[in-house]
């Protein structure tokens, strides 16, 4: 896990593993015969030490746009305390198929349920609905985090802009009750009404 945190997943080898746990490869290769089994191992452990924070009082808001202000905000300190082993498990995942493979059923998932959850509750439908969730899910990326972190936003303001574009993603301007349809021109029978 050091190792991770240091040169990253990428540059990390067996040899070096072994090394720094004074034991030779091949009991390295025997305990993670496969590459994503060592991942695994080095996640939970990662994981242990630095739980995601506990969503559930940001969840129970009643407001979308505060439960989406709220979850970010412990979202984005959490970024924050784990930057350095994170962003290198981000830029190493797309060089190490393994890697991919652990973050696409681990954290991938978890961010899509949680894009799920704060999205259903702005009750929005069709076009609307989905431009809601793919902001929120913009918003629970940690390369969106580091963007705002590196043009001068603290969290707690991060968080507030964000989700305030969520809120205000404007449904299409129809008179058709499914804001699925494609608008219609002001001369179309459907306005003549």
């Amino acid at each position: 896990m050091e190792l991770h945190t240091e040169v990253g997943p990428a540059k990390t080898t067996v040899a070096e593993i072994a090394r720094r746990a004074d034991v030779q490869r091949l009991t390295v290769y025997n305990h993670f015969p496969e590459d994503i089994e060592l991942f695994g191992a080095c996640q939970a452990h990662w994981m242990g030490l630095h739980p995601l924070p506990d969503f559930s009082p940001a969840l129970a808001l009643s407001d979308p746009t505060e439960r989406v202000r709220a979850t970010l905000g412990d979202f984005y300190r959490w970024y924050r305390e784990t930057a350095p082993m994170a962003e290198k498990i981000q830029r190493d995942r797309g060089a190490v198929p393994a890697l991919d493979a652990l973050m696409k059923r681990t954290s991938d998932q978890r961010l899509a349920q949680l894009t799920d959850a704060l999205a259903r509750a702005f009750r929005s439908r069709g076009r609307r609905a989905q431009k809601q969730r793919a902001l929120i899910r913009l918003a629970l990326d940690f390369w969106t985090w580091r963007c705002l972190s590196r043009e001068g936003l603290d969290d707690d303001t991060a968080a507030t802009l964000m989700s305030e574009a969520a809120a205000s993603v404007a449904p299409l301007k129809t008179h058709i009750a499914d804001d699925t349809s494609e608008p219609q021109p002001a001369s179309s029978p459907a306005h003549a009404r």
